[in-house]
């Protein structure tokens, strides 16, 4: 019977089975589902080389095991497509639209080593044009690790992608390389609706609005909308009102005090880029001292500068103590880290990291104390004006003002400061790989995205949006999409826009900012950008607060200055020629004297601390950060996301958050109960209805197995084995440091100050 069934019978039997494929057309069916062995191509987005038969390796241990599959090299990524059929129970909960799991975004590649037998080597570009390595190991800027074997390839393709590789990610390019430009030039989006979304601080408007809202008493220019004024002025921003039409154009915009944010008593805090001040020219002091005068007359003519270049670490020392730090969470395999686990703690700290954080916070700590408590107006410089500026700036803003602790406020303050403030973003992050551009790359972002991890971790409610989302936005900064992080300054931005494009006859391209998260996610992870546990700022009743409106705690400082409130409305007038006569004698030597060149600096803002934390905590008003050794903590989720071994199955914030979000969703069943029955409560509680069901919903998946990195990576396709790989484990116990681990003095001071 079986041998009717197969060709492989006996003579007498005649095959059954009769083929109406003829062999060419089997082979050409083949040939053409390998070819389309690749992942879902993006508009604009071309394939150059690929090579079939790669092993990805995975990240378990030293086994060398791993999956078969091709890799291909685009203008948009390195991307793996595994041989194996990909599985489903993710159920697409947060998969990003752009690049999957196994797609490195070129701007993201950050270094690429050879593997030589045992050997690893760093590789540059412009090397090795006839020889190739057995393997090929990419750190990525979002701190993910691949490693692709080309054994098992074919000599020519293996070549080739390594080549392709190596080409595009490492090698200088022009800006119009970058893949942004063919994905926008195949791509339409629509304009940003003006409504209840991001400010974009593009207009006459926003700018009036926002300064409307702070009540700020300042002059908005308008005269640099061609950038006429200078290239590296925003095309519409906002001085002191004494500065005149003459000082706008001297010394292009450097000395020039820049409106960032009004305090509700009057001062303000203004940013520039300081002027280098010769002993022998007198014109630079001049006209610094002018720009002085400008921003005293502001409010109660008192000022303080801070010269950020002299109190803060430079760029190059950002760079340095971030390279150091990064490399602990760089692992090729989970041996490689368990054996720099027992000095993992202390060698994190001797990085210095985790200090420059501090040393943030710290001093945005000391611009909240001059202007909450002494009233006082505040000028931050630096030799730019674009970095540490836009740091301090953001994180002042952040403590004084909820608006900015919202989503939207957020993304507002970021565009403000940031993106129309003119930070380089393009030679800070050096997508281009220009050698010129080495020294300047610094993640000066990234050190304010962890400044406001910071404060988020340590007052959660005040914060609209989650962890999740500070962390998505650091990696959005290297994926080459999004116009908000491809320029240095508006000048950059306008001119490379507005410039005809090459290959179509559409005019000025029309790119997505990164603020348009449905580019990136749909609607159901972009909820997860949401935090549940945000207090919403109670509605008051109308009737409530015409009756009685109690002044907030923080209105009722006074200024600590010099100068107090004048208790006429005459004052200025009556009293100005003297005042300004004592001003004159003091002027320098006040006004250059910085918060951080006395030495009560530490003690006053432990104090000011001190002081506010013993207040009733408002999570609407003033926030100040506790700066202890344990208080500055690791970014656990961005930072140790890919890191199998070191989960918490089951555990960590997503479980804390997934817990109260099935409360709130029973304690909203109940509130709905209620409606229905007649009873009404406040419609402040409604608000937070979408968020609750949503984390109810993630909650409630059987099929992923939430850990400490949800959403990033589940556990689904994990393996349950020791913690310690039990041939690391056997070898500690024969050399006997296995049973003196617990007497290890790195354990849990360290976690609590690290962790």
């Amino acid at each position: 019977m079986l041998s009717s069934l197969g060709s492989a019978g006996g003579k007498s039997t005649k095959p059954s089975f009769v083929s109406y494929v003829t062999p060419e057309e089997i082979k050409s069916e083949k040939e053409h589902s390998r070819k389309e062995k690749h992942p879902d191509l993006l508009p604009g987005e071309v394939v150059f080389c690929s090579a079939s038969t790669v092993l990805k390796y995975t990240q378990d241990d030293l086994s060398q095991r791993g999956v078969f599959g091709a890799l291909l090299c685009t203008n948009f990524r390195v991307s793996f497509v595994s041989d194996e059929a990909p599985a489903e129970e993710m159920g697409q909960l947060f998969k990003n639209k752009l690049y999957g799991e196994n797609d490195i975004p070129l701007s993201c590649v950050d270094n690429i080593y050879g593997g030589y037998e045992d050997k690893k080597k760093l590789l540059t570009g412009g090397l090795m044009k006839n020889k190739y390595p057995s393997k090929i190991i990419i750190h990525c800027k979002d701190l993910r690790v691949f490693q692709f074997s080309l054994t098992f390839s074919k000599e020519e393709d293996a070549k080739k992608i390594f080549q392709g590789i190596i080409h595009h990610c490492l090698e200088p390019k022009s800006l119009r390389c970058l893949f942004a430009f063919s994905y926008c030039e195949n791509t339409s989006y629509p304009e940003m609706q003006r409504k209840k979304q991001t400010v974009m601080f593009d207009s006459v408007e926003d700018w009036t609005q926002d300064m409307k809202r702070t009540k700020g008493n300042c002059r908005l220019v308008s005269e640099n909308r061609s950038f006429e004024l200078s290239p590296k002025l925003p095309q519409f921003f906002i001085v002191p009102a004494n500065v005149s039409d003459e000082d706008l154009t001297k010394y292009q915009g450097k000395g020039l005090p820049m409106w960032c944010w009004s305090h509700h008593s009057g001062c303000a805090l203004f940013k520039t880029a300081s002027l280098p001040l010769l002993p022998e020219d007198n014109v630079p002091q001049t006209h610094m001292e002018k720009m002085l005068t400008a921003v005293a007359h502001n409010h109660l003519y008192s000022v303080k500068t801070e010269d950020l270049s002299e109190t803060l670490p430079t760029v190059q020392d950002i760079q340095l103590s971030y390279n150091k730090f990064k490399q602990f969470f760089l692992i090729d395999n989970t041996t490689e880290f368990w054996m720099s686990d027992m000095k993992w703690f202390s060698s994190l700290d001797n990085c210095g990291w985790l200090d420059i954080i501090r040393q943030c916070l710290q001093k945005a700590v000391e611009v909240v104390e001059c202007l909450e408590k002494e009233n006082t107006n505040v000028l931050i410089m630096e030799e730019g004006g674009s970095d540490l500026c836009c740091v301090v700036s953001s994180l002042v803003q952040l403590m004084l003002d909820p608006y900015y602790r919202t989503l939207l406020g957020f993304q507002s303050l970021v565009q403000k400061e940031w993106v129309v403030g003119g930070h380089a973003f393009l030679d800070r992050s050096n997508h281009l790989h220009l050698k010129d551009k080495v020294e300047s790359q610094s993640p000066v972002f990234l050190l304010f995205l962890e400044c406001v991890w910071q404060l988020q971790q340590q007052h959660g409610p005040a914060f609209q949006f989650s962890e999740t989302y500070l962390t998505v936005l650091s990696d959005s900064v290297h994926v080459p999409v999004f116009t908000t992080f491809l320029f240095n300054n508006d000048s950059h931005r306008d001119s490379i826009l507005k410039a005809e494009s090459p290959h179509t006859q559409r005019g000025p391209l029309n790119c997505p900012t990164v603020w348009d998260w449905s580019v990136q996610f749909d609607c159901k992870a972009q909820d997860l950008f949401t935090n549940p546990l945000y207090a919403e700022k109670p509605k008051q009743d109308k009737s409530v607060r015409k009756s009685h409106r109690p002044k907030h705690l923080r209105q009722l400082s006074l200024p600590s200055s010099a100068f107090k409130t004048p208790p006429k409305k005459g004052f200025f007038k009556d009293e100005a020629d003297s005042l300004k006569k004592i001003l004159r004698v003091k002027r320098i030597s006040r006004w250059m004297l910085s918060p951080s060149d006395s030495p009560q600096t530490s003690s006053s803002a432990r104090e000011f601390y001190e002081a506010w934390q013993a207040k009733p905590l408002d999570y609407h008003g003033l926030l100040l950060p506790c700066l202890d050794g344990p208080s500055i903590r690791v970014w656990m989720q961005r930072y140790l996301r890919w890191i199998h071994d070191v989960q918490i199955l089951g555990g960590g914030p997503v479980a804390v958050l997934s817990k109260v979000s099935e409360i709130l969703g029973e304690v909203q069943e109940l509130q709905r109960e209620l409606d229905r029955h007649g009873c009404t409560l406040a419609s402040n509680h409604k608000g937070a209805r979408p968020r609750a069901k949503t984390a109810a919903e993630i909650a409630s998946r059987s099929s992923v197995r939430l850990s400490s990195s949800f959403p990033f990576v589940t556990s689904r396709n994990w393996s349950f084995k020791p913690a310690i790989p039990t041939s690391l484990l056997q070898s500690l116990m024969v050399t006997g440091i296995a049973g003196n681990l617990a007497d290890r003095a790195d354990d849990g001071d360290d976690l609590q100050s690290m962790v």
